[in-house]
Protein backbone atom coordinates (compact mmCIF):
# COMPACT_ATOMS: atom_id res chain seq x y z
CA UNK A 1 0.00 0.00 0.00
CA UNK A 2 1.46 3.42 -1.15
CA UNK A 3 1.03 5.98 1.46
CA UNK A 4 2.73 9.48 0.43
CA UNK A 5 2.42 12.26 3.13
CA UNK A 6 0.43 9.98 5.62
CA UNK A 7 -2.92 10.27 2.92
CA UNK A 8 -3.45 7.25 1.49
CA UNK A 9 -3.61 7.40 -2.11
CA UNK A 10 -7.02 7.14 -3.89
CA UNK A 11 -6.42 3.77 -5.13
CA UNK A 12 -5.40 2.54 -2.52
CA UNK A 13 -8.02 3.55 -0.53
CA UNK A 14 -10.67 1.79 -3.36
CA UNK A 15 -9.06 -1.24 -2.81
CA UNK A 16 -9.02 -1.12 0.95
CA UNK A 17 -13.09 -0.91 0.73
CA UNK A 18 -12.88 -3.47 -1.71
CA UNK A 19 -11.41 -6.17 0.32
CA UNK A 20 -13.55 -5.32 3.54
CA UNK A 21 -16.20 -6.46 0.81
CA UNK A 22 -14.41 -9.66 -0.08
CA UNK A 23 -14.92 -8.16 -3.47
CA UNK A 24 -11.49 -7.53 -6.53
CA UNK A 25 -11.04 -4.54 -8.66
CA UNK A 26 -11.77 -6.33 -11.65
CA UNK A 27 -15.38 -6.95 -10.00
CA UNK A 28 -16.08 -3.75 -8.89
CA UNK A 29 -14.82 -2.15 -12.14
CA UNK A 30 -17.26 -5.01 -13.83
CA UNK A 31 -20.13 -3.75 -11.12
CA UNK A 32 -19.56 -0.17 -12.23
CA UNK A 33 -19.39 -0.48 -15.80
CA UNK A 34 -16.06 0.41 -15.80
CA UNK A 35 -13.60 -0.48 -18.83
CA UNK A 36 -10.74 -2.82 -16.54
CA UNK A 37 -8.03 -1.54 -15.56
CA UNK A 38 -9.75 1.73 -15.11
CA UNK A 39 -9.40 2.30 -11.11
CA UNK A 40 -5.79 0.87 -11.17
CA UNK A 41 -4.94 3.63 -13.34
CA UNK A 42 -6.05 6.20 -10.13
CA UNK A 43 -2.50 5.96 -8.81
CA UNK A 44 -1.58 8.53 -12.27
CA UNK A 45 -4.79 10.50 -12.59
CA UNK A 46 -7.85 11.67 -11.14
CA UNK A 47 -11.27 10.16 -12.11
CA UNK A 48 -14.07 12.26 -13.48
CA UNK A 49 -16.45 12.66 -11.16
CA UNK A 50 -19.26 10.64 -12.47
CA UNK A 51 -16.84 7.54 -11.65
CA UNK A 52 -15.48 8.78 -8.79
CA UNK A 53 -19.53 9.21 -7.36
CA UNK A 54 -20.27 5.69 -8.34
CA UNK A 55 -17.31 3.80 -6.66
CA UNK A 56 -18.47 6.56 -3.43
CA UNK A 57 -22.45 5.28 -3.76
CA UNK A 58 -21.02 2.01 -3.80
CA UNK A 59 -19.58 2.00 -0.51
CA UNK A 60 -21.72 4.43 0.77
CA UNK A 61 -19.01 7.14 2.11
CA UNK A 62 -17.93 10.15 0.54
CA UNK A 63 -16.04 11.73 -2.58
CA UNK A 64 -14.45 13.68 0.13
CA UNK A 65 -13.40 10.46 1.72
CA UNK A 66 -11.70 8.76 -1.57
CA UNK A 67 -10.22 11.45 -2.26
CA UNK A 68 -8.39 11.09 1.37
CA UNK A 69 -10.72 13.79 3.91
CA UNK A 70 -11.37 11.39 6.94
CA UNK A 71 -13.03 14.49 9.03
CA UNK A 72 -16.92 14.14 9.40
CA UNK A 73 -19.78 16.66 9.56
CA UNK A 74 -18.82 16.58 13.70
CA UNK A 75 -15.03 17.29 13.43
CA UNK A 76 -15.79 20.48 11.08
CA UNK A 77 -18.33 21.37 13.63
CA UNK A 78 -15.89 21.41 16.31
CA UNK A 79 -13.16 22.86 13.96
CA UNK A 80 -15.72 26.23 13.42
CA UNK A 81 -16.72 25.88 17.69
CA UNK A 82 -13.20 25.97 18.27
CA UNK A 83 -12.23 28.75 16.06
CA UNK A 84 -14.93 30.85 16.93
CA UNK A 85 -13.81 30.66 20.48
CA UNK A 86 -10.43 31.38 19.80
CA UNK A 87 -11.26 34.45 18.15
CA UNK A 88 -13.58 35.83 19.90
CA UNK A 89 -10.93 35.36 23.20
CA UNK A 90 -8.31 37.02 21.09
CA UNK A 91 -10.48 39.94 19.48
CA UNK A 92 -12.08 40.81 22.96
CA UNK A 93 -8.80 40.37 24.99
CA UNK A 94 -8.62 42.03 28.10
CA UNK A 95 -5.46 44.46 27.11
CA UNK A 96 -6.70 45.62 23.70
CA UNK A 97 -8.36 44.55 20.40
CA UNK A 98 -6.01 42.67 18.47
CA UNK A 99 -2.98 44.26 17.76
CA UNK A 100 0.29 44.17 15.87
CA UNK A 101 2.96 46.36 15.90
CA UNK A 102 0.71 49.07 17.98
CA UNK A 103 -1.66 49.43 15.19
CA UNK A 104 -4.94 47.19 15.50
CA UNK A 105 -5.74 44.16 12.76
CA UNK A 106 -7.57 45.58 9.70
CA UNK A 107 -10.54 43.40 9.06
CA UNK A 108 -8.44 41.86 6.08
CA UNK A 109 -5.84 40.90 8.00
CA UNK A 110 -8.43 38.93 10.94
CA UNK A 111 -9.66 37.63 8.07
CA UNK A 112 -6.33 36.39 6.78
CA UNK A 113 -5.28 35.03 11.16
CA UNK A 114 -8.97 33.47 10.77
CA UNK A 115 -8.25 30.98 7.97
CA UNK A 116 -5.00 30.19 9.26
CA UNK A 117 -6.17 29.22 12.55
CA UNK A 118 -9.15 27.42 10.54
CA UNK A 119 -6.23 25.34 8.31
CA UNK A 120 -4.13 24.94 11.50
CA UNK A 121 -7.11 23.38 13.51
CA UNK A 122 -8.40 20.97 10.44
CA UNK A 123 -4.88 19.89 9.83
CA UNK A 124 -4.21 18.97 13.42
CA UNK A 125 -7.75 16.96 13.35
CA UNK A 126 -6.60 15.09 10.55
CA UNK A 127 -3.36 13.93 11.76
CA UNK A 128 -5.00 13.63 15.75
CA UNK A 129 -7.73 11.31 13.99
CA UNK A 130 -4.91 9.11 12.26
CA UNK A 131 -2.96 8.98 15.27
CA UNK A 132 -5.17 7.89 18.08
CA UNK A 133 -7.89 6.27 15.69
CA UNK A 134 -5.87 4.24 13.15
CA UNK A 135 -8.66 1.96 12.68
CA UNK A 136 -12.44 3.74 13.62
CA UNK A 137 -11.98 6.24 10.51
CA UNK A 138 -11.10 4.16 7.59
CA UNK A 139 -14.62 4.17 6.09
Amino acid sequence: MWIFGGVMELKDRVKQLADRKKISLPQLEQELGFGNGTIVKWDKSIPKADKLKKVADYFNVSMNYLMGDTLTDSDYKDIAKSLDEMMEQLESGDDSPLMYNGQELSETSKALLRNALEYALTETKKENKVKYNPNKNKG
